[in-house]
């Protein structure tokens, strides 16, 4: 593997690394302009704007841009997320400058015109109704909601319905003015390409971009809360969640080894004691996610009315035990699980570029591979079991509830219980 890194003199990052033995690639531009950087009549802006991106340029048509992509056997398409959204492209290796030069046209000259405007405002209404009519959407979206109230973290990616409904032309060229400059971009490429080429074709594509200044994002606040809502649902849905560390804190690995222990697999400690040892749920699962500078682990259960409030006590109870028997072998196990996680997710170029352009986001460089392993085999079990008393005893939690949860606890039981 040959990992480079360039600077245009406007501020546009490049990073690629070549993949030897791959005859295609994987490219896109990384934008730091999510959710989190919308000011709150904004909210559902970005994500909109990541629609309009395929809705015709000055020099393509919707069509021509899907066409131009997929008469190579390529694929393209976009995601908005709170830190960032994505442009990227999948084509084989003399295709490269294809999907650069598409991707470069759907950024640089999007004509976001009103037709296609309104006729997008529907598919987002669309998609918006359908994330509320699937629990497990909703009840994440309120536990961030609830996570960082009153905070552009806390906000839908996708928007309130009455919001996106008054977007126009003006909101959308507004964001871009204000968020889509040379220093806000990072052009990642993974697979079969050539350092050298990518640049080339960058200083050409980019080259000419005007700077623009840095948008400072508010500091996230992780307060915590609860919100519930009954409805005739066959489960109801418990989400839990606890303030944790973000990508450049170092403890970052210690939270993902203490939630892949906790509740990242078969022989977890939830999904041993909630499901196989009582039964009583399906799904259950613990994860670490984090931003930049917070994070959130997380615990989540769909379950029956009936076995709701017991499901809840013992999550309790189990994050407790870790505190004081969290066993050596465990940690090793997740551990374990963690560094095959990422070493076989590298195996392909899409989730190496997009690892890339995110470590440059957050870092402004790529740390050694050989770096981030070292991290984790650093973590100890006696690192694991004082995080877990964090989690168990002192750190903010915020709950949401969802379906037939009449009978459910509170935050404030659970945080009683947390004490006791």
């Amino acid at each position: 593997m040959t990992l480079n890194q360039h600077r245009l003199p406007n501020g546009f990052r490049i990073v690629t690394e070549t993949m030897p033995g791959l005859a295609s690639a994987s490219i896109g531009v990384w934008v730091t302009a999510g959710a989190r950087h919308e000011a709150p009549a904004q909210n559902g802006i970005a994500h909109f704007l990541e629609h309009m991106a395929f809705k015709g340029t000055r020099r393509r048509s919707a069509l021509q841009i899907a066409e131009c992509i997929e008469d190579v056997g390529g694929y393209i398409n976009a995601y908005t997320s709170r830190e960032v959204t994505a442009y990227y492209a999948r084509v084989l290796q003399n295709d490269v400058p294809l999907a650069l030069d598409v991707i470069a046209d759907i950024l640089l000259n999007p004509t976001l015109e009103e037709t296609e405007i309104e006729v997008e405002r529907g598919v987002i209404l669309q998609e918006i109704g359908q994330a509320l009519d699937t629990p497990d959407d909703v009840i994440f979206d309120w536990l961030q909601e609830e996570a960082y109230p009153d905070h552009p973290m806390g906000r839908s990616i996708l928007g309130a319905s009455e919001r996106v409904s008054g977007f126009s032309r003006g909101d959308l060229q507004g964001f871009i003015a204000q968020h889509y400059g040379p220093e806000q971009m990072i052009l990642s490429a993974a697979g079969a390409v050539d350092h050298n080429e990518i640049v080339k074709l960058a200083e050409k594509l980019f080259g000419e971009m005007e700077a623009k200044p840095a948008f400072d994002v508010d500091a996230a606040r992780f307060a915590g809360g609860e919100r519930r809502q009954s409805k005739a649902l066959e489960q109801a849905h418990f989400a839990l969640a606890f303030e944790s560390p973000g990508y450049r804190d170092d403890l970052i690995y210690t939270a993902q080894i203490y939630a892949t222990a906790l509740g990242g697999g078969m022989s977890s400690r939830l999904f041993q004691e909630i499901r196989e040892n009582r039964g009583l749920c399906y799904s259950i699962f613990a994860q670490a996610g984090a931003y930049a500078d917070t994070g959130m682990t997380t615990i989540y259960a769909g379950t029956s009315a009936e076995q709701l409030p017991e499901l809840a006590r013992i999550t309790i109870d189990e994050m407790k035990r870790a505190v004081e028997d969290m066993a050596p072998a465990e940690v090793a196990r997740a551990r374990a699980q963690m560094k095959a996680g990422l070493l076989m997710g590298l195996e392909s170029p899409s989730n190496r570029a997009e690892r890339l352009a995110r470590l440059v986001q957050i870092w402004d460089r790529v740390p050694l591979l050989e770096e981030t392993v070292a991290m984790i085999d650093a973590v100890t079990t006696g690192d694991v079991r004082e995080f877990a008393q964090q989690m168990a005893e002192a750190a903010p939690a915020a709950l949401a509830l969802y379906g037939p949860i009449e009978g459910a606890p509170s935050l404030a039981h659970l945080q009683e219980r947390r004490a006791a």
